[in-house]
């Protein structure tokens, strides 16, 4: 009954079938790699964010290399800013606004310098490409507390004088002229004593997984639906020719085959239309020569 499976035809359609499949079940790990991205991200937040600030003295090696589970630490820095070394980052959008960031050096008591982004500053009205203000941060020594970030990559595009095209410490620290611990920046959560006039605060990072998991459970059931699909039209092209079959036995005689293998139906007689009343009263008249 399912000899044609076997066919050239039903052979390529089950390789597209196969075909399908396969990238579904990639697309679908795929949306779960990076759930579990998302996953870890989250737990990092959670688990970082809001927990008590250690010291520098117990961050230290984490300004030359952060390690990823240790991202959102706080961290407690004592120093002073170096506000000639102050610069704005570019193309930083904050709830779909754009904007800028403002980083800055930290200059710590023990002497080595750490870069702070002191927060989030909209486009400016008055001159374009720049903030109208850039608050100025608190002078003498200060208490910072800061969360751990990652110094980001250097991006192949310039940035105006003053302004920065990402977060990339050691372009920053050349464009200083004197050294920075490149492996971390710390995102200002706090500082004392405070300044009325502050850069707008960031907020917390979302803790929300996304619709990862429900995209991947779909690609997963999309890959399946596609052998379903081929089994249903495997089904109904086997019975479509065991109908075929037993008409042909019911008529008596073989019935030839179609491309696909399957037996086709003879046409139905037709029927011969019968003359109306004038017509055959027509046909009498022409027959007896009127």
């Amino acid at each position: 009954m399912y000899k044609f499976l076997f066919s050239s035809k039903w052979l390529g359609y089950l390789l597209l079938a196969a075909i399908f499949a396969t990238g579904c079940v990639f697309l679908g790990r795929w949306q779960m790699d990076r759930r579990a991205e998302t996953l870890a991200e989250i737990q990092r937040v959670t688990s970082n964010y809001s927990a008590t600030p250690i010291t520098f003295a117990q961050a230290r090696h984490e300004f030359d290399e952060l390690n990823p589970s240790r991202e959102w630490t706080q961290v407690r820095l004592q120093g002073t800013y170096d506000v000639d070394g102050l610069r704005i980052v570019r193309n930083r959008p904050l709830n779909g606004q754009p904007g800028y960031e403002v980083v800055i050096p930290f200059k710590l008591v023990s002497g080595e310098t750490v870069v702070i982004d002191r927060g989030w500053l909209p486009i400016g009205n008055k001159t374009p490409g720049r903030p109208d203000s850039i608050p100025a941060p608190p002078s003498g020594q200060i208490t910072a507390v800061v969360r751990l970030k990652h110094s980001e990559p250097t991006l192949q595009r310039g940035a105006p004088e003053g302004q920065l095209a990402s977060i990339d410490l050691p372009t920053y620290a050349a464009e200083l002229g004197y050294p920075l611990l490149t492996g971390a920046y710390g995102q200002l959560a706090s500082e004392t004593p405070p300044v009325a006039d502050m850069p707008q605060p960031f907020p917390m990072p979302s803790v929300d997984e996304g619709t990862h998991l429900s995209y991947s459970l779909q690609w997963f059931a999309f890959g399946i639906l596609m052998f379903v699909a081929f089994g249903y039209a495997a089904r109904q092209q086997a019975r479509n020719a065991a109908m075929d079959a037993e008409d042909a036995e019911a008529a008596g005689g073989e019935l030839p085959h179609t491309a696909a293998g399957a037996r086709r139906r003879p046409p139905a007689p037709r029927k011969r239309k019968r003359p109306t009343a004038e017509e055959e009263e027509d046909a009498i008249l022409d027959a007896q020569g009127f």
